[in-house]
């Protein structure tokens, strides 16, 4: 029996940053959403109970922003970890659930870098590796780090570039 390495290799401490300002934007709109939902509530006069849901609802919004922008983030960066070789793509990350990934070389049917507009502000790139029923990500790698990273899988895993 043979044993597969713990991964080591981390992620940008960047991140953390890069989680709380997406976290932030989307609890942002979620509440904008609510706010208009309660407005039209009482413009309108709906039902009691529905503005009452609204208002419970925006409070576990507040509540659940609190977790995802100030505690979640920087725990996810503790505890995300890859590693490449020759055969595997290894990824460990979670804080609450620990998941384990071991992808096979000769399974990975596709590596990809991409960058959205918080990751470029931070020049970060996630890297997505696809085989044939999932992919995988490995998020928020430095540019130089991310490209090599991609070249490297794609070599282990003997993708050829197609040109269009």
């Amino acid at each position: 029996m043979f044993s597969i390495h713990e991964p080591t290799n981390r992620i940008s401490k960047q991140a953390v940053d890069v989680w709380k300002i997406s976290n932030f934007i989307g609890h942002l709109i979620f509440l904008s959403i609510l706010a208009g939902l309660i407005w039209a509530g009482y413009h309108f006069t709906w039902y009691h109970w529905i503005i009452v849901v609204l208002w419970v609802l925006s409070g576990l919004t507040v509540i659940s922003g609190g977790w995802s922008i100030f505690i979640e983030p920087p725990l996810l960066y503790k505890y995300w970890r890859y590693g490449i070789d020759e055969e595997y793509v290894r990824l460990t990350h979670g804080v609450l659930t620990r998941k384990h990934h071991v992808i096979p070389m000769t399974k990975v049917q596709y590596v990809s870098a991409e960058q959205g507009p918080i990751l470029r502000k931070y020049n970060l790139y996630t890297i997505k590796i696809g085989t044939m029923r999932s992919f995988h990500e490995i998020p928020a790698l430095p540019e130089e780090e991310a490209f090599k990273l991609r070249n490297q899988i794609a070599d282990h895993a003997k993708i050829k570039e197609v040109e269009s």
